[in-house]
């Protein structure tokens, strides 16, 4: 006599209105707090004024980018707005989002309703790429005022930014499931540090020999900036794909973990 058979639990699926209503919930929290999105451009613009300008200044042309020589804050800016949609995204959905799992137990109330695990995770993820556009757009406003914008191609940047901030916010919220207390974000310093450092950010990958462009080249900040870069400088060609390509698969197998670990984490 055979025993009763068990199927296996279905996945849950995905429900864009979940997702909605955390995005909705967000933005009911933090409209008073918009100025928090000023300081986030106002950062970035700060380093512009500091190296794009300042040692730009020593420092004069970038040479044999674009087929020409580009001016040193022109090669800097977009760097900085890459790594301004990865700071954000990953502010999002680790600082903030560890505070509503450990502090305030933020989502045990959700989960009480027909929200989903999967829903909160995804909701989360678009509500960083929203903050993501809104200081994308107002840094990109800020170097056209600088007259730093030559190119009708920088318009591209939006997009692409927007890709930066999915990888880096779905990589985020991986992340932070493994996290026991505050102690372990110095950890992700120690990662995004380095990365800002050294992944092309203020010079050219021609500077280290190739052993070590080969590493740098790994490294998702710079396929970022590599991605905003070229049509900030009017590059638009098959070299964006392979930028494009890699962060929307880095994103996507991140998001499939932080699926599996948020449901393991806030149904335990």
């Amino acid at each position: 006599m055979s025993g009763p058979h068990i199927s296996a639990r279905p996945a849950p699926a995905l429900r864009p209105r979940g997702a909605l209503a955390i995005v909705e919930r967000n933005l009911m929290i933090y409209r008073h707090t918009w100025l928090l999105l000023v300081a986030e451009v106002f950062e970035p613009v700060l380093y512009l004024l500091a190296f794009g300008v300042g040692i730009g200044a020593l420092v004069g042309n970038v040479p044999g980018l674009a087929d020409a020589n580009v001016p040193y804050p022109e090669f800097v800016a977009p760097a900085l707005l890459a790594t301004t949609a990865m700071n954000g995204a990953m502010n999002e959905t680790t600082f903030n989002l560890f505070n509503k799992l450990k502090t305030h137990r933020t989502y045990d109330a959700i989960l009480t309703t027909p929200m989903t695990v999967r829903g909160v995770a995804l909701g989360e993820v678009c509500w960083a790429l929203l903050r993501g556009a809104l200081v994308t757009v107002g840094f990109l406003v800020t170097v056209t005022v600088f007259g730093l914008v030559h190119s009708p191609l920088v318009l591209l940047v939006l997009p692409g930014a927007l890709m930066v901030g999915f990888t880096f916010a779905a990589l985020g919220l991986a992340v932070v499931t493994y996290l026991r207390d505050w102690q372990d974000f110095q950890y992700i310093q120690l990662a995004m540090l380095p990365m800002f450092l050294f992944a092309t950010t203020f010079y050219p990958l021609g500077v280290y020999p190739r052993p070590v462009q080969l590493l740098v080249e790994c490294l998702p900040l710079y396929q970022s900036i590599e991605l905003i870069r070229q049509p900030s400088l009017g590059q638009f060609g098959a070299e964006l794909i392979f930028p494009a390509v890699y962060l929307l698969a880095l994103g996507g197998l991140a998001l499939m973990l932080a699926f599996h670990r948020l449901d393991r984490t806030l149904r335990s």
